[in-house]
């Protein structure tokens, strides 16, 4: 017997072009319409439910909806912090307060985060170091006798929220730069490494010493947390493997794909959630949330929905601001507090953190990689030292990587 495996459902081959039709004012209802669809389809449950709220627009925009369709006060949750920069409660209270919401504020400190660190990472089959975050608002929610809980997740994939849009953009209309030769790109690299020493300045010399200026090629550089060159020095593998991501960037500019046609941003959107999306964001929130049996349900990503934004015209979705066609199709909904905040995303104060409260444990899970003669000792603590010392290109993601990497073979006995 025979037996194969294929996805059931692939976004490229079920686009709706109904927008090509419609007036922005038509595309605005629809997208509403159903959006709202959505919410009401996943608040279909027997068992108590609340929603995460960041006081971000995605996940204010979903608390909003569901005020609108359910009978009884929405429970939301939010986690605080005593870093003012990284805590998002006071944009949280404004929609609590606006839609009348139940609503829990988490106050977090370093010393709460250290003791449930440890069930957070053994609560993983792989290592990963997005899950904490989730793990953390789970269990809260979970205490206040929550069962399932609606994310906002998928918003910013699905509505050109992140900057990897405006970046992918920008880039359309540098194609010239590729009239140089390589050699005369390497050198342009060069002087902006020793101009500017930073992990940016890195990505824009990779991106512009590539074969093609084309999405397949420049998108893998966007999601690295350690680039090629570091890992060649932390592991001594000179040659390293295709990176997955770029075979999954060919199905987005493939002629022969069904989604070839799709607009330029919905190509991006394509790899946001083919990638970084559906391989960390959803299979963190799942595990970390199971992990005190609470069901996470993500409403942006209701496949009528993802299937009629994807058709839509990029003009509709730019000029760039906060999720343009989203906010539009809310109208009122948002408060404009929230519309124009600064986008600040769901992390935690990591760099505070593994300097002082988290140090320790840091220490202990990369002398965990050390030990298995897994990394090069050498480059492996001067990353370290470069980064207490505030060096830009020794950041905490790529040191925390790491360490999650450190604690998961240890917690699992993996020996290498």
């Amino acid at each position: 017997m025979n037996i194969k495996t294929k996805p059931y459902w692939d976004i490229n081959k079920y686009i709706n072009r109904k927008s090509d039709n419609q007036s922005y004012e038509e595309i605005k209802i629809e997208v509403k319409d159903r959006l709202t669809k959505s919410v009401k389809r996943r608040l279909v449950a027997d068992v108590p439910f609340g929603a995460f709220l960041s006081g971000g627009i995605d996940s204010s925009a979903i608390v909003a909806l569901m005020s609108e369709v359910s009978d009884e006060p929405v429970k939301t949750f939010n986690i605080s912090f005593a870093e003012e920069a990284f805590s998002e409660a006071k944009y949280a209270r404004i929609i609590a307060k606006k839609y009348k919401t139940d609503h829990t504020e988490i106050k977090l400190t370093p010393a709460d985060f250290l003791a449930d660190l440890p069930s957070a990472l053994s609560g993983m089959d792989h290592p990963s170091g997005d899950g904490p975050n989730s793990f953390v608002v789970s269990k809260a929610t979970k205490d206040a006798g929550v069962t399932m809980a609606l994310s906002g997740l998928g918003g910013d994939e699905l509505f050109a929220g992140y900057d990897i849009f405006l970046r992918a953009v920008s880039l359309l209309d540098k194609k010239w730069v590729y009239s140089f030769p390589i050699g005369i790109r390497r050198l342009m690299g060069k002087a902006l490494k020793i101009v500017k020493p930073t992990i940016a300045s890195d990505k824009i010399v990779e991106t512009i010493t590539q074969k093609y200026l084309e999405l397949p090629f420049y998108y893998p550089i966007n999601r690295q947390v350690l680039n090629d060159e570091l890992i060649s020095k932390l592991t001594g593998i000179g040659i390293l493997p295709e990176n997955a991501v770029y075979r999954i960037g060919l199905n987005s500019i493939d002629v022969n794909a069904p989604g070839f046609k799709s607009p330029f941003l919905s190509k991006v959107s394509y790899m946001e959630m083919n990638t970084y999306m559906q391989n960390v964001l959803l299979r963190d929130t799942d595990q970390m949330s199971m992990a005190h049996s609470l069901e996470v349900r993500v409403p942006f990503l209701d496949h009528e929905l993802v299937e009629y934004v994807y058709g839509v015209a990029d003009e509709h979705k730019f000029p760039y601001s906060p999720k343009k066609l989203l906010v539009d199709s809310l109208g009122d909904l948002l408060p404009k507090e929230i519309v124009n905040r600064p986008k600040m995303g769901f992390t935690f104060p990591w760099e505070q953190w593994m300097k002082n409260e988290l140090k320790d444990f840091c220490i202990k899970n990369l002398t965990n990689l050390v030990d298995r003669e897994l990394l090069d000792k050498k480059h492996l603590w001067d990353m370290w030292d470069r980064f207490l010392k505030g060096d830009k290109k020794a950041t905490w993601s790529r040191l925390w990587a790491l360490v999650v990497l450190g604690f998961w073979l240890e917690e699992n006995e993996v020996e290498v």
